[in-house]
């Protein structure tokens, strides 16, 4: 392991996922703006898997060759120099880099027990054109043990004058969001839309007058309330609207995510299958959403 550091190290880190993909440098930036705003160390991790049958792909390597020490000493120099560049950018800040041996989304999932947010690209190297979240980005937020967040492009200027959005069924996880978004909302001083979509099955569209989608709703919209309460009491600076929908999940937030600078779920909501660890609807907005995920699972 290798480690550059600038500063003294306080409070729980963000961890960022580091390979030095255009998609890794707008986390990397997603993670500094984060760390300015809170003050807490930031730390690259590069994950350097030796594969056994395909050939490694990294910087400076030509893909099909073994890796060696020279092709381990560009990655180190890589992540030095993100580091530094970091930490120059950013007087102040505490960054550091570190280059990890392993597959990366079981090494990722490992370093998050110790950091208090993890910040990866929805791509890197090795992604696969057509898939705009990578494999490694969907299982770490699978699993990982703090809040993770898929940054899909570099912030702009807009993004970051953007509200926070969270989507809310009344499900553990999703209420553990619901903290997490209070949080940020606070942090950037920027209002809180919280959105609550009530789909009954298909089958009960028709069965389902006008006045019982209403008493329906009503009924969500009374539910979320009380979980709005603590966190409106907690935080009583920060706006927020409330949107109820008779709609799918994944497109009422996948709009919710136009304006926002991050919009945050839970891994699974009130529909998911016990054993599935990252529900369909935060699968598809890692896919789809305009803006950075936060995906709540463990705070």
């Amino acid at each position: 392991m290798s480690e550059q550091s600038t500063g003294p190290a306080s409070g729980a880190e963000i961890l960022v996922g580091y390979d030095g993909s255009p998609d890794a440098a707008a986390a990397l930036e997603w993670a500094l703006d984060q760390a300015r705003r809170d003050g807490r160390p930031v730390r690259l991790a590069y994950v350097f898997e030796w594969l056994t049958v395909a050939g490694w792909v990294g910087p400076g390597v030509t893909p099909g060759m073994w890796p060696d020490e020279q092709a381990r000493r560009q990655v180190e120099e890589l992540v030095g120099k993100a580091a530094a560049d970091a930490a120059a950018t950013h007087p102040g800040l505490d960054v550091r880099g570190e280059v990890l041996d392993g597959p990366p989304a079981l090494i990722l999932e490992e370093a998050s027990t110790r950091a208090g947010l993890l910040v990866l690209g929805s791509r890197g190297h090795g992604g696969f054109a057509g898939l705009l979240a990578g494999s490694t980005a969907v299982a770490v937020t699978a699993h990982a043990h703090c809040p993770v967040v898929v940054v899909r492009r570099r912030p702009t200027e807009s993004d970051r004058a953007g509200h926070v959005a969270v989507g809310v069924d009344g499900s553990e996880h999703s209420l553990l969001a619901l903290g997490f978004a209070f949080e940020q909302a606070a942090l950037r001083q920027v209002p809180l839309h919280v959105v609550r979509a009530w789909q009954p099955r298909r089958d009960q569209w028709s069965l389902l007058g006008e006045q019982v989608r209403d008493a329906a709703l009503a009924d969500q919209r009374a539910e979320l309330d009380e979980a709005l309460h603590r966190w409106q009491d907690t935080f009583p600076d920060v706006a927020v609207t409330v949107e109820t929908a008779a709609a799918a999940p994944a497109g009422l937030l996948i709009d919710a995510s136009r304006n926002a600078q991050l919009i945050v779920v839970g891994t699974r909501g009130r529909g998911g299958l016990r054993g599935m660890l990252l529900g369909s609807v935060s699968q598809q907005l890692l896919q789809h959403a305009h803006c950075a995920v936060a995906v709540v699972r463990e705070r």
